[in-house]
């Protein structure tokens, strides 16, 4: 871990400690029913205990931590029932996004979405899943951009908390990751071509491929749920 005092800025410490143990538990450093302690965390990085206390809280807020008192704090295994409910919202706002982004798409769109489906690629052959995954995000964040709608990646970005780890597991397959690179060309493909039903078709394909790896995850690792 990096020291808080060679990171500070304009962010304050809590934010630091927050932001590097947000990176660690969304990467699976620190795997569902790890421990980990106030005490241990302040003293790797160099600060007192009360920011620690507040990253903690934020990351429980958030449900990656499972705060107890007078027990042991840690990282929270995954829950189905919300897994299933994030995927439900996120399929409705993503198809209402697609639905809308068809009306207003425009070549230049096209070209833009070609250019990082391009960086993709690349960044799968290199076998970087991690870049993979943060390119994802980029990838429906300007969709949801182009299609007049930018608010609405706030409630994807929400959903996908519930299963961003999930995300990193499949993506280190580099078959997976091709597949998702080869699911945003097809989006791409039924945007540029003005095709509603295409567009609806493809993004329902796409967010249904987790499933597989959802069932495979709860069989090979059933400790890492709830």
């Amino acid at each position: 871990m990096l020291k808080v005092a060679d990171a500070l800025g304009t962010r304050t410490t809590t934010d630091i400690v927050f932001d590097q143990l947000h990176e660690e538990i969304s990467t699976l450093r620190l795997l569902p029913g790890a421990r980990i302690s106030e005490a241990d965390i302040a003293n790797k990085l160099g600060v007192s205990r009360q920011p620690v206390r507040d990253a903690f809280n934020r990351l429980g807020n958030m449900g990656l931590l499972a705060i107890r008192p007078q027990r042991a704090t840690t990282v929270r295994g995954f829950s189905m029932e919300a897994i299933q409910n994030a995927r439900f919202v996120r399929l409705a706002v993503e198809l209402e996004v697609v639905t809308r982004a068809v009306a207003c798409w425009t070549p230049a769109y096209a070209d833009a979405l070609a250019e990082q489906i391009d960086v993709q690629r690349g960044v799968v052959e290199e076998g970087k899943s991690d870049v993979l995954h943060e390119l994802d995000y980029e990838f429906h964040k300007a969709i949801c951009t182009f299609g007049g709608n930018p608010l609405a990646f706030e409630t994807i970005e929400s959903c996908k908390q519930s299963v961003n780890r999930l995300c990193v597991l499949s993506m280190r397959n580099p078959f997976e990751g091709s597949a998702v690179v080869d699911d945003h060309q097809g989006i791409a493909n039924a945007l540029a071509a003005g095709s509603v039903k295409k567009a609806r078709e493809a993004v329902e394909h796409h967010l249904s491929r987790l499933d597989a790896t959802i069932a495979e995850i709860h069989t090979a690792h059933a400790n890492y749920f709830e």
